[in-house]
């Protein structure tokens, strides 16, 4: 018999996520009396998130592809993106067969500034993907305005934004035309790989849909079924794909596990809030690190807690906190990604040539510190090395 050790890794999957695993294999990947794994995944995180509809997808990125398509994204079309972000974000303008700008964004929020969003639309802006970094919801306000003035649609990134909400209370992933969120291993919620898309909108969520179903006639907005008649689906003349599309779908045994997540996902994000309410309050002196801004009301759900490392205009280097801060017993900093225009993978598009002064600042500044610890002991380990940390380098925050 199987069982999940919860004093180690696996702590985060001593929920219902075995018994599921079992249900799937043993009604051999065929939906069960109520329904497949799949479909009660995306009943729960529609509920959950307060949408209509919601699709189970094999990746965040994915999930990101079919909704750009699903847009209208093609051929011309410009999808405006933040330039600090996952290099993901920009590859699905592409794959759509558009193109990616990139705007700057906020060196106190690191998330895209609208002013400069407002500065890159065209007549062949599309989209205007908002990307929660960190756990906090972009200026939907803002955004929103900008697309409803130039009749653009808004697709939220909420790969590391789960339940995160902005000043007015909204959900990220509910404000814009769809929102998406990730089931990679490090997210709030996992699958070891998944990716939920959700929306309003049927057409829209139908149209997903059948994007990353093959183009299965049968699949509507709320069903990823495919043999709704078998008597059909077994005549010779029954044409079965109506559209092209991706295989994109989200397998049986990790809609499984992303079942049990769902249901404990207040579980999962409170600990993260937790660990970052805990590094905002050291922090609220300290000269070397600035945490990032969240506004009056807002809920920033901490995929990660993001900060501003400004030692290295006091000659600190950013290795060398990290350094300290590990041997002092902290988890390992993570670094920012590139931005997306200084990706190799981008030399040969004209975002090379691309300058977001902004973005290029901050980016080699930022720190990460991980905020899945399990209890109040891993917690309190994490806050005295960062303390100890802000010592060694005389900052007494």
């Amino acid at each position: 018999m199987l069982i999940i050790d919860p004093a180690g890794p696996g702590w985060r999957f001593t929920g219902n996520e075995l018994r599921y695993l079992a249900e799937v294999l043993n009604n051999g990947f065929s939906a069960g009396a109520d329904g497949s794994m799949n479909e009660r995944a995306e009943t729960l995180f529609a509920q959950t998130m307060g949408l209509s509809h919601a699709i189970g997808f094999n990746s965040g990125t994915s999930t990101l592809h079919a909704a750009l398509v699903a847009m209208g994204v093609g051929p011309g079309d410009e999808v405006i993106v933040p330039a600090l972000s996952p290099a993901m974000c920009g590859f699905t303008p592409f794959h759509a067969g558009g193109r990616a700008v990139v705007a700057d964004v906020d060196r106190d929020t690191f998330l895209m500034d609208p002013s400069d969003v407002a500065r890159r639309i065209t007549d062949r802006t599309r989209v205007i993907m908002a990307v929660h970094l960190y756990g906090q919801v972009c200026d939907m306000d803002a955004l929103m305005d900008l697309a409803a003035r130039h009749g653009l649609t808004v697709l939220e990134d909420c790969a590391q934004c789960y339940l995160g909400t902005d000043a007015r209370g909204r959900v990220g992933g509910t404000i814009g035309d769809a929102g998406s969120w990730s089931f990679e291993n490090s997210k709030h919620l996992s699958c070891g790989e998944g990716g939920m898309i959700g929306c309003d909108n049927p057409a829209l969520a139908e149209s997903i849909r059948k994007f990353g179903g093959l183009g299965f006639r049968n699949l509507t907005a709320s069903s990823g079924k495919v043999r709704v008649d078998r008597d059909k689906l077994q005549d010779p003349d029954w044409a079965r794909h109506d559209r092209r599309g991706y295989n994109y779908r989200l397998g049986g045994l990790p809609a499984a596990v992303a079942l049990a997540q769902i249901e404990r996902m207040r579980s999962f994000i409170d600990l993260r809030i937790a660990m970052g309410t805990a590094f905002r309050a050291v922090l609220e002196r300290s000269t070397l690190l600035r945490p990032q801004a969240t506004p009056e009301g807002a809920v920033n759900s901490h995929y990660t807690f993001a900060a501003r490392f400004d030692g290295v205009d006091h000659g600190i280097a950013w290795q060398a906190f990290r350094r300290v801060f590990a041997a002092n017993g902290g988890d390992g900093i993570y670094a920012a990604w590139k931005p997306i225009h200084k990706e190799p993978a981008f030399r040969d598009t004209d975002l090379a040539d691309e300058q977001r002064p902004v973005t290029e600042w901050l980016q080699g500044r930022l720190m990460q510190f991980t905020t899945n610890q399990r209890d109040d002991s891993e917690r309190k380990t994490q806050v005295e090395a960062l303390i100890a940390t802000l010592r060694h380098f005389g900052d007494d925050a």
